[in-house]
């Protein structure tokens, strides 16, 4: 059985590399739903339809574990897959996310607890980050700042016009006195050193490739009736919804390795 990483487009390509460098034995399964990227804009039954549909593809698969690497689809589906989905359709199975983790060392980084957030609009208005930190650390202040221009640069390859749509976003945040700020995307790593370079060296920044790993191996130590079942040949395997000669060449450049990309059918919800 696998690990499968879900996101909806190719960002999650960064979760899977710093997965796969800190636990190598086991065997992977990517998923980007590359067809309908991205999800940020979007209702909140779609998302939940299209994780639905994603989580079944990798079940089906043979995935035992599912990280879901979509912070919009943590924000949004995770809940509804983990009380209702799986109870009823794959009792024995287990579904994550990756909000918490950096909720998480998000609350155990900041001094001063005031923390910003730069996500999708469908993650900052479900406010699951607000939620999540001051639930972590009372008395926190969390400020967030949409920035919907991001993923789709980052998915386009088009980083190039980053750096002045990123001062634009970052400034509202900057200027609430935050000492923490939170990648809220799993797109957005390919951008902390731009993001590093605006906000200076007294602010931490939160980028959920370098979170995610260690809390999946914590997770793994506990949960030893899971990790049993998952096989380690370090065998990986990436599927995508839609495969084009620039899905292909940006997923090899996000990864930081030649990887081969498979066509996904999803099976879309009666």
């Amino acid at each position: 059985m696998k690990i499968g990483i879900f996101d909806s487009g190719l960002g999650g390509l960064i979760i899977a590399h710093s997965l796969i460098n800190k636990l190598p034995e086991y065997d992977y399964l990517y998923l980007g739903d590359t067809a309908r990227v991205p999800y940020g804009n979007r209702s909140q039954e779609t998302i939940y339809q299209f994780t639905e549909e994603a989580v079944r593809f990798m079940f089906d698969h043979d995935c035992e574990l599912v990280i879901i690497a979509c912070n919009t689809a943590s924000a949004e589906a995770l809940r509804q897959i983990q009380q209702q989905y799986l109870p009823a359709h794959f009792p024995d199975r287990k579904v994550l996310g990756v909000l918490i983790p950096a909720a998480e060392e998000a609350a155990a980084k900041t001094k001063n607890k005031r923390i910003g957030v730069l996500a999708t609009v469908s993650t900052v208005n479900s406010k699951a980050f607000v939620r999540e930190v001051e639930k972590l650390l009372p008395g926190s202040q969390v400020f967030q700042q949409a920035s919907p221009l991001l993923v789709p640069l980052v998915e386009n390859d088009a980083l190039k016009w980053a750096e002045p749509i990123l001062r634009e976003y970052l400034s509202p945040l900057l200027q609430k006195n935050i000492d923490t700020l939170i990648l809220g995307c799993t797109h957005y790593p390919v951008l902390k050193k731009q993001i590093e370079e605006i906000v200076g060296r007294g602010i931490n920044v939160i980028s959920q490739d370098e979170v995610v790993p260690a809390k999946l191996g914590d997770y793994l130590s506990r949960h030893r009736e899971i990790d049993s079942k998952l096989t380690k040949r370090s065998r990986r395997e990436f599927f995508v919804t839609d495969k084009t000669e620039g899905v292909a060449s940006l997923g090899t450049k996000l990864f930081g390795e030649n990887i081969e990309l498979q066509l996904a059918h999803l099976n879309q919800r009666s």
